[in-house]
């Protein structure tokens, strides 16, 4: 197994998932109750890491910071099992401890739970439809434009944080860190494995239908490939 690739995993979730928290934080302080301004300085914070962290770490380990996309790449045989585990684990492991490092950087209680409830069917939809996106963004434009990957999904999370009724998670490990985090892009515990549901749902489907769309993407795609 490469552990330099599961280490920029869970680099590139720590750096991922602080940026959320600490952006919706900050938001959230300066737009003076404005809640759009807020979500979109989230917004803006969130895509801007997403071009840099999979333009550095892309070469690594395929940049996925997100185990729906490991799972979908591990379906397509781009990754094997061990490695997927490892990076599902590091992207969890990762991650929490990005929310905790935003918590210590905004001066709030490092460990506290979400009290902000997200479902009902139109969240859960929005979520199915995030995941989808996103992971067929990833694979046709790994197949069909390499090079813009990158700009490719970070403009996706961009605008998807504005077209989904849930404001797009679309990552399972996020889902469940964001859980950790009383703050603006905080989920309550008890509605996550509903959001996870429809984010798997909807990364499965978008490995269905990616492969009615696209032709069969080559073993050593960028984003795709891992140990």
């Amino acid at each position: 197994m490469n552990r330099r690739a599961v280490l920029a995993e869970a680099l590139g979730s720590l750096l991922l998932f602080a940026t959320v928290i600490g952006s919706g934080i900050m938001a959230e302080r300066i737009a003076g109750g404005n809640i759009a301004i807020a979500l979109l300085g989230n917004t803006l914070a969130t895509g801007a890491i997403l071009f840099v962290l999979i333009t550095m770490l892309g070469p690594v380990s395929g940049a996925h910071m997100n185990p729906a996309v490991t799972f979908v790449m591990c379906m397509r045989g781009h990754i094997r099992i061990d490695a997927a585990l490892a990076y599902a684990a590091a992207q969890l492991a990762g991650g929490i401890i990005g929310v905790w490092l935003a918590h210590l950087m905004f001066d709030v209680p490092l460990l506290q739970l979400s009290a902000k409830l997200r479902g009902g069917g139109g969240q859960w939809a929005g979520e199915a439809i995030a995941t989808f996106g996103l992971v067929l963004t990833i694979i046709g434009t790994v197949r069909m434009r390499p090079e813009s990957v990158p700009i490719s999904v970070a403009l996706y999370i961009v605008a998807a944080y504005w077209f989904t009724s849930s404001t797009s998670f679309a990552n399972p490990a996020i889902t469940l860190a964001r859980s950790l985090s009383d703050s603006f892009a905080g989920i309550a515990p008890s509605c996550v494995p509903a959001f996870v549901a429809a984010q798997m749902g909807g990364a499965i489907t978008a490995h269905i239908v990616s492969g009615l769309v696209f032709p069969a993407a080559p073993q050593n795609a960028a984003l795709a490939d891992g140990p």
